[in-house]
């Protein structure tokens, strides 16, 4: 008897959270189940966040995300309660994952349209293959932005970019992707999944809670004054100077190397 897979993975080794979308036949569209076992995946991760150092969003297949799984929105008896249940357990899902006290990473494959474009921008880095490609998708099927894509894109590649993208539902290619900041760094295919363990390896070897607050941090400067953001990384810093990591830390940086014996010295 064949074995139905789980829409969302969930793997986890040496501080690292992998959530993997895995319906490749389907693009890795998000129909309710999907969107769900998402935000269920978000949660699990929430619950064990003390052992995590970072966030990996990956997936199947020739696509990263098709968007919301237009098949699903057209078969649906009651399209506008379906439509609005599915954004909004989407929405839950992306609201507790810029939640989370570490960064976030997303690995970009293939094309990303529509959600995809929002599960893109919910990640703190992202890195894609060269032929990766994002779309806006919506006006094609008479949909407006969901899943964060009108509240982050403008602040991630300008509200005049945004608004081409978004209007017009052209498709970005990777360097255009990049030279806009969407992603923050393309990669040949081949060397994808070498160039993300790099980077996934270099943030989990730093001290957790302190790149998990700049992770924060950062995620939190486009949504309050100056003032607040100054007070926020003031008490931060401060916090984060009475742990026991940064005080160890800090002496050994401020701690003179001995010197070492000139050629005339005795050892």
């Amino acid at each position: 008897m064949p074995t139905t897979m789980p829409p969302v993975s969930l793997s986890a080794s040496d501080g690292v959270a992998t959530i993997r979308l895995a319906r490749p036949d389907a693009g890795n569209a998000l129909d309710l189940p999907g969107a769900l076992a998402f935000r269920d995946t978000v949660r699990e991760v929430a619950e064990a966040v003390d052992r995590v150092h970072v966030v990996v969003l990956r997936a199947e297949g020739r696509l990263f995300c098709a968007g919301g799984d237009v098949r699903a929105m057209a078969a649906a008896a009651d399209r506008p309660a379906f439509v609005a249940e599915l954004a909004g357990v989407l929405h839950e899902a992306l609201t507790e994952l810029r939640a989370l006290p570490v960064p976030v990473v997303a690995v970009v494959q293939g094309a990303a349209a529509g959600a995809g474009v929002g599960l893109v921008l919910a990640a703190d880095v992202v890195l894609a293959a060269d032929h990766a490609s994002f779309v806006a998708a919506y006006p094609s099927v008479g949909l407006s932005p969901d899943c964060g894509v009108s509240a982050l894109l403008p602040a991630v590649v300008g509200a005049r970019r945004a608004a081409l993208f978004l209007l017009t539902g052209a498709p970005v290619d990777a360097a255009t992707a990049l030279d806009w900041g969407l992603v923050s760094e393309v990669c040949p295919a081949e060397t994808l999944e070498a160039r993300a363990g790099e980077v996934v390896a270099a943030m989990a070897a730093l001290p957790r809670r302190a790149v998990g607050e700049a992770a924060r941090l950062l995620r939190r400067s486009g949504e309050r004054a100056y003032a607040a953001q100054l007070a926020d990384e003031a008490a931060t810093i401060a916090r984060l100077s009475a742990t026991a990591e940064a005080e160890a830390l800090l002496t050994a940086f401020a701690t003179p190397a001995p010197a070492r014996p000139s050629n005339g010295d005795s050892p």
